[in-house]
């Protein structure tokens, strides 16, 4: 099926996804809706960890549906249920060019009946590329801000200048981060069916990784593992967001040496490691964020970072 067919009527009929979940703060799909909550989770059998005495399960947020997978999902319910308390019929949200979050804003915009804007960083480009064709197919208004501009985004004059232009909308931030996302994020821990000491993530903006630490019990551990090249910035990032939701803890920590030359950059070393993990498990890993936050957790494995008898969950965040 094509990127554009993902999200016509067809292409939804076809899936024939219900929504059987309880309805959010008044939220309700206009079109039929699953998101598969809780996501699976199951234990990696791999004799890499076997030396060190760690055991490591995959929490497999990426199943939770094909369309808004993973922390988009959780990050966008409590964001799009207050959209709509508030009465707001359009959601406007900023973005790169290949931003999965463009994507799940869009669809999530097409299910739930909400007009939606992406505001993209850089130029236009045409052809679209495929992330930006499906969120025009979803029905999403594309518009451009150059690079220099696009870092000033959460100026509250260039806020008001978008409102100026488009009207009233509901600001989601880049990457879905903010309190309402956090308070998503921060029910995954529950979802895990038994005794861990460690819960692993990749991380973006810092949203999934403060909301997870918030969900944790005592003597639990989070580690986000950064996408991006000089990603230190992050663990303040990490504070402030739990700061807007209330509370600030100190069970976490962040990871930034395993971003393999930055945010969407691969090298061979990567590659390789995508290719054996696949042949071992039959899992392809997304390898911007997860491949990278896995990679990570094999490292810290080999460099005794994790005590014998350590029982570590890997998320996949899609």
């Amino acid at each position: 099926m094509a990127a554009g067919d993902l999200c016509s009527a067809e292409g939804i009929d076809k899936r024939r996804h219900r929504y059987r979940g309880r309805v959010l703060g008044g939220l309700a799909p206009v079109r039929p809706f699953e998101p598969r909550v809780p996501s699976p989770v199951s234990e990696l059998r791999d004799e890499r960890l076997a030396p060190f005495g760690v055991r490591l399960h995959l929490k497999r947020d990426d199943l939770i549906h094909p369309e808004i997978p993973g922390n988009k999902w959780r990050k966008l319910k409590y964001n799009l249920a207050a959209a709509r308390e508030q009465g707001h019929r359009t959601l406007l949200t900023f973005g790169g060019a290949y931003s999965n979050h463009i994507r799940a804003v869009a669809a999530a915009g097409r299910y739930f009946g909400f007009a939606t804007i992406g505001v993209i960083r850089g130029e236009e480009r045409l052809p679209l590329n495929p992330t930006l064709a499906y969120a025009t197919e979803c029905g999403m208004r594309l518009v451009y801000l150059d690079r220099t501009a696009y870092r000033t985004k959460a100026d509250p004059q260039v806020i008001a200048g978008l409102r100026r232009s488009f009207g009233d909308f509901y600001l989601v931030p880049e990457g879905g981060s903010n309190a309402l996302a956090v308070r998503g994020c921060a029910e995954l821990p529950a979802e895990i069916p038994f005794a861990f000491d460690h819960i692993c993530c990749p991380i973006g903006t810092g949203g999934t990784l403060a909301g997870i630490a918030l969900g944790l019990t005592d003597g639990q551990h989070a580690t986000g593992f950064s996408a991006l090249k000089g990603g230190d910035f992050l663990a303040n990032e990490v504070r402030r967001l739990q700061a807007e939701y209330g509370q600030v803890t100190a069970n976490w920590s962040v990871e930034t040496g395993h971003h393999f030359g930055g945010y969407a950059r691969r090298t061979a070393e990567l590659d390789d490691f995508i290719k054996d993990f696949e042949e071992r498990h039959a899992i392809a890993l997304e390898w911007v964020y997860v491949a990278k936050m896995l990679y990570g957790v094999f490292a810290l494995v080999r460099a005794g970072h994790f005590k014998p008898g350590s029982v570590i969950v890997a998320v996949v965040t899609g």
